[in-house]
């Protein structure tokens, strides 16, 4: 069981994993497709994101006054 974020940090490196981070960019990488995509599309995405309320944790417990 693990009870801290350093345990947390270690637990790849128990199972013999790395962490694997790309030594360079993608040839394929179109830098104007993705501009166009942040400009259009990303928007979107982040208005489709829940609304931050207080209230109960709990989907069937409403909160309390």
């Amino acid at each position: 069981m693990v009870d801290t974020i350093q345990g947390v940090r270690k637990l790849p490196a128990r199972s013999g994993w790395s962490w694997q981070v790309p030594a360079r960019r993608a040839n394929e990488r179109d830098d104007e497709a993705v501009a166009g995509w942040v400009k259009e599309m990303w928007p979107c995405a982040e208005d489709s994101r829940r609304p931050v309320e207080p209230g109960s944790s709990s989907r069937t417990k409403p909160d309390s006054p």
